[in-house]
This record gives C-alpha cells, sequence and structure tokens, in this order.
C-alpha cells in the first residue's frame, strides 16, 4: 500500500530548506522502494529571475536535485536512523534533459531503487510534467550516518 509524505514530514527526513528545498510533497510512497516527488513550479520562484530573464527556464541540475531530494526522502524514511541525516551525491549518471520546464508547470519525479547496500543508494528517476518525459537519470546517494 502507498502512502503520501507531506512538506512537514519532508523536513523532518531530510534538512534541505528554502530556496534549496524542491518537493513540495511525495506521492505513491512505496516503502523503500518508490515514489513520486511533487512540485509545482511559480512565476516567483527565486532561480527564474536569473536563468533566463524574459524567458523563464528551471535549471536542469535543479531538476536533478528535485529528483535526488525525491531519493532522499525514501532512503530515510526506510531506515529510520536516517531521519534529518545529510544525503550526499554519490554519482549522476546517464542524465538527458529532454523538454524545458517553466513557471506554472507542474513537476512529478518517479523515482525506483534499484540498488541499496547500507547507507549506499541508486535509483533510477525520471521527470514527468503531464505525460512528458522531462529528464532522467541514474542517481547514487550517500546518507552520512
Amino acid at each position: 500500500m502507498s502512502k503520501t509524505i507531506n512538506l512537514q514530514r519532508i523536513k523532518e527526513l531530510i534538512p534541505h530548506r528554502e530556496p534549496i528545498l524542491l518537493i513540495d510533497e511525495v506521492i505513491d510512497v512505496v516503502e523503500g522502494i518508490s515514489a513520486t516527488g511533487v512540485k509545482t513550479l511559480k512565476e516567483g520562484d527565486p532561480y527564474f529571475a536569473g536563468h533566463f530573464p524574459g524567458h523563464p527556464v528551471m535549471p536542469g541540475v535543479l531538476i536533478i536535485e528535485a529528483m535526488a531530494q525525491t531519493c532522499a526522502v525514501i532512503a530515510a524514511d526506510s531506515i529510520k536512523a536516517a531521519e534529518g541525516k545529510i544525503v550526499y551525491f554519490t554519482s549522476i549518471e546517464s542524465a538527458k534533459f529532454r523538454k524545458v520546464v517553466v513557471p506554472g508547470d507542474t513537476l512529478h519525479f518517479k523515482v525506483k531503487k534499484i540498488q541499496n547496500k547500507r547507507n549506499l543508494f541508486k535509483f533510477e528517476t525520471k521527470a514527468y510534467v503531464g505525460e512528458n518525459l522531462v529528464t532522467e537519470a541514474i542517481v547514487s546517494a550517500m546518507i552520512m550516518m
């Protein structure tokens, strides 16, 4: 059975805070296995002011970061001792950016664990706007225990 993790719980699980906290909620959580992070982009989000003036586009690296934050939430949720710990990227593989993401879009970050050894995780990640795949990557991360 899947569950939803709200913003308050996300902040208990990972230490990220605004303006770098890039997920609003995590839905369809299958504990320790998969989940979908959600972020609705607003015109006033800080990165749009400089990327790019007059033509706002969410930076691809921030999309990857949001996917990684979704991964960190489900990893921390599955290892109770990891709650609130720092999660560091260890690698990003096969990243592909397929479409631009703009204010008003709602991103869905679908993440699925493909490997886990103690505090090291590897996830397949895909970001969608509606049915459109916008970004994908394999993300590895380590929880600092």
